[in-house]
């Protein structure tokens, strides 16, 4: 049988030639000594995208992304210098000043997601869902890009877990100062790290008298961001080993959302 050709598009997941001329820049130069690799970049990525987006195991890959091995190993290389949380970082700036937003955001919404983790590391028991697993702490903005997620056991409460959002979030986006938030943040502890890093941290409230359904103003936002998320079937439960690999895998799926939106508007 004859080898089929390349086609610049296999599967939904990968990259178009839009997408890989706005990323290309940022993956790591080879090295001017030794053997030049003869490993494409592009199809590595396009091997860890459908990782993502179809949940298989790394030893499922298709032959044709080549070696599980070789697209491991660039992964993981990548995941210790953050490419992944890059490329979604520029990919967010540039969808907002495409809307005609500043790049920095000013605002956000903060809110959990427990979910199952059968090979986690370290698990918890989330009582109040009770589920067993690890919990997604997220910081998202006002229109419901992902800014900043945090992982833990699922038995950490929401108001422990923002404490770590709110100290790394003012490095990565020093223009972010208002956040809401539901109830389960309103505790004493949080409110005074807020004030001393200068967050204004607003307690939107559900009615009880509500009849039926009714969006939450400001927090539907981010249901809408975990909504996308799920697209991704490897997200639907988190199946790795490690809090870093998970992480990734947030960052490889939310940015290729956004880098499809950027590249294709």
């Amino acid at each position: 049988m004859t080898e089929p050709g390349r086609k610049t598009k296999r599967y939904p997941s990968d990259l178009t030639d839009e997408e890989w001329k706005r990323i290309e820049p940022l993956l790591p130069k080879p090295s001017r000594r030794g053997r030049k690799p003869v490993v494409d970049l592009r199809e590595v990525l396009n091997a860890i995208r459908y990782m993502a987006r179809s949940a298989g195991g790394w030893r499922m890959l298709p032959v044709h992304f080549g070696p599980w091995q070789t697209v491991y190993w660039w992964f993981r290389r990548f995941v210790q210098r953050l490419l992944f949380r890059t490329i979604h970082d520029m990919a967010l700036m540039l969808d907002r000043e495409a809307a005609g937003r500043e790049a920095s955001p000013t605002g956000g919404v903060l809110d959990s997601q427990t979910m199952k983790a059968l090979f986690a590391e370290a698990r918890g028991n989330d009582g109040g869902k009770r589920i067993v697993g690890r919990k997604r702490h997220v910081a998202v903005g006002t229109d419901g890009r992902l800014l900043m997620v945090n992982l833990s056991s699922a038995d950490v409460s929401d108001s422990a877990g923002a404490q770590t959002i709110l100290g790394a979030i003012r490095k990565r986006w020093p223009w972010l100062k208002n956040l809401f938030a539901d109830a389960g943040y309103d505790r004493t502890q949080l409110m005074d790290q807020a004030a001393f890093l200068d967050f204004v941290v607003e307690i939107v409230r559900r009615s009880d008298k509500a009849a039926g359904f009714k969006v939450i103003p400001r927090r539907w936002v981010i249901e809408r961001t975990f909504g996308w998320m799920i697209r991704w079937r490897r997200l639907v439960r988190d199946y790795e080993k490690r809090l870093d690999v998970s992480e990734a895998m947030i960052h490889v799926a939310m940015g290729a959302v956004l880098l499809r939106r950027v590249a294709h508007r």
